[in-house]
């Protein structure tokens, strides 16, 4: 899939750009980033994960919406940062964003029972989000 069949799909959707909700969206990153460090020293590592990819997220949508776009889904954020992005982010970045979108859909919605969260990749994952957030915040 390429931004293209996401727009003809409807899971992107083409808007003005919007720097002030590009700026709000960095906020809710950091208050879910702060999240994640609470949870992180609380030792709830399923809890930081969630909303280091919450973080992530939003983190994201932010240069969706600076470009004039929407999203009804958080695949089409991959598709997008991947295919608008790519060179510009270092991949590491995005894929780790897909990797995370499917792994927090898994712990949310799984029928079967999650993997437990380590400390480890708690720690892991909210460095690399924060990492992601200033990137994302030198772009707005």
């Amino acid at each position: 899939m390429n931004v293209n069949e996401c727009l003809e799909k409807g899971l992107l959707s083409k808007t003005e750009p919007d720097m002030r909700k590009a700026k709000k969206s960095i906020l809710a990153a950091e208050r879910k980033l702060s999240l994640a460090e609470a949870e992180l020293k609380g030792e709830i590592y399923e809890g930081c994960f969630i909303s280091a990819y919450a973080s992530m997220f939003h983190a994201a949508r932010a240069l969706l919406f600076k470009d004039g776009f929407k999203e009804k889904s958080h695949y089409a954020i991959f598709i997008y940062l991947a295919e608008k992005y790519s060179g510009i982010i270092q991949e590491k970045y995005i894929n780790e964003f897909n990797n995370m979108r499917t792994d927090r859909h898994n712990l949310m919605y799984g029928l079967d029972e999650p993997q437990e969260t380590s400390k480890e990749e708690a720690k892991a994952t909210t460095k690399l989000v924060k990492e992601f957030i200033e990137i994302v915040k030198k772009m707005i």
